[in-house]
């Protein structure tokens, strides 16, 4: 006897603009926005071109921001690690998180965030700049910082520009050093980093002195 055929499934709405958002990242992680049309969205998930514009009625800009949000969640959520043990560690693995994710969308990293697109627009620039500002607010509150001052905001802002521009030549010299070789790296500039700003403030001063002793 042949078995019957699974019956199908009518996708929800949610399902279904989840469904076109995967299939755009993943075109998105490896060709720039400006390379993909709703055509190949509408392929890449199975689905036809009127869809597509059922559920992204602004087209291919606004899938691109929705698809952006929805890479910007994700990578807000690397940082967001429990405030348990030495910091280092944490930021180690808040790192690997990061680090895999650029790995996963390979050349399409520098179109998804870096802007550079010719879909840039005030709104993209801004859901980019929303991730580094959470991001540093991450890397505040795993410092036990609820005040932190001008320098100390600028450093920690400053490390987090660092390690996006090492990441985008990371991709560009074909992976290299080992992905645990960068992330010990850019800990260790971390570190550097705060030794520099505690010469001038008081208040990273006595967050380095902090550190030396959570080891």
């Amino acid at each position: 006897m042949t078995p019957a055929a699974p019956a199908y499934r009518r996708l929800s709405v949610e399902e279904r603009r989840s469904q076109l958002l995967d299939a755009a990242l993943g075109l998105f992680a490896h060709r720039a926005p400006e390379d993909v049309s709703l055509d190949d969205v509408a392929e890449a998930a199975g689905v036809s071109r009127p869809l597509v514009y059922r559920y992204f009625p602004g087209g291919k800009q606004q899938l691109y921001e929705a698809a952006l949000r929805s890479a910007a969640d994700e990578l807000r959520q690397c940082f967001d690690e429990p405030r348990e043990g030495p910091l280092l560690p944490r930021l180690s693995r808040a790192l690997d998180r990061y680090l895999a994710f650029v790995d996963e969308h390979d050349a399409g990293f520098s179109a998804l965030l870096q802007g550079g697109s010719v879909v840039e627009t005030s709104r993209t620039t801004a859901i980019v700049d929303g991730v580094r500002r959470a991001a540093a607010e991450h890397i505040l509150s795993h410092l036990a910082v609820t005040e932190p001052g001008l320098r100390l905001r600028m450093t920690v802002r400053m490390w987090i520009t660092a390690v996006e521009a090492a990441s985008l030549i990371w991709l560009d010299e074909g992976k290299q050093p080992p992905v645990e070789e960068l992330r010990d790296w850019l800990v260790e500039q971390f570190v550097a980093v705060l030794s520099v700003t505690a010469a001038r403030d008081t208040q990273t001063a006595a967050l380095v002195r902090a550190l030396a002793e959570d080891v």
